[in-house]
């Protein structure tokens, strides 16, 4: 086993250990070494992922599921991320494991939070490009935007997405040949609360 894996190892058994009997809305994910902790989201937050959610579970074909708030992970990499949603083979899900194996994934889907909008633009951007995951897209209502990734390749750093497209709200995004999702309507987040 090498130090890497040693490591996640180790930081799996300590976010087991201290969230054990925490409700799910507690949520931590694993990335650059750390145990990363996650508020839980406000409800535009999760009125914006249902939206989302009943848009893909019109469209997907058949093995293809959307699921909401799961883990996946890829042990090689020391990386555990819980999409917002996260579309995969039914078989992916029908798993005694506690994640699903990222490089089961076809698409990631996060809503920005209003604390921390840098974990889904930058941290997870590079995460879910290094886990293989082909199609990423960001949900934005804070300014009511979206940002579509795809075609993982590398530069010289790394994989990265080499195409990524911005969308106000109120078109219509093709995810590849998985499904399209209508921003029309998608809630933004007013002056009030932090999240």
């Amino acid at each position: 086993m090498s130090h890497q894996d040693a490591i996640y190892r180790h930081l799996r058994e300590m976010r087991a250990e201290l969230f054990n009997g925490l409700p799910r809305e507690v949520r931590s994910e694993i990335s650059g070494g750390e145990i990363v902790m996650m508020m839980s989201p406000v409800p535009k937050h999760g009125l914006a992922a249902k939206d989302v959610v009943r848009q893909l579970d019109a469209q997907l074909p058949e093995p293809l599921l959307a699921v909401e708030n799961t883990d996946t992970d890829d042990a090689s990499l020391g990386k555990l991320r819980m999409p917002d949603i996260m579309v995969a083979p039914r078989a992916a899900f029908d798993t005694d494991e506690d994640a699903v194996d990222a490089r089961e994934l076809v698409l990631a889907v996060e809503i920005v939070s209003r604390s921390n909008p840098d974990n889904d633009y930058v941290r997870k951007m590079a995460d879910y490009a290094a886990m293989g995951i082909e199609h990423y897209l960001i949900v934005d209502p804070r300014d009511g935007t979206c940002l579509y990734a795809t075609e993982v390749g590398s530069k010289g750093q790394g994989p990265e997405y080499l195409l990524r497209t911005s969308y106000p709200y109120g078109d219509v995004i093709r995810i590849g040949d998985l499904a399209t999702i209508d921003t029309t309507g998608l809630p933004r987040y007013g002056e009030k609360g932090r999240r």
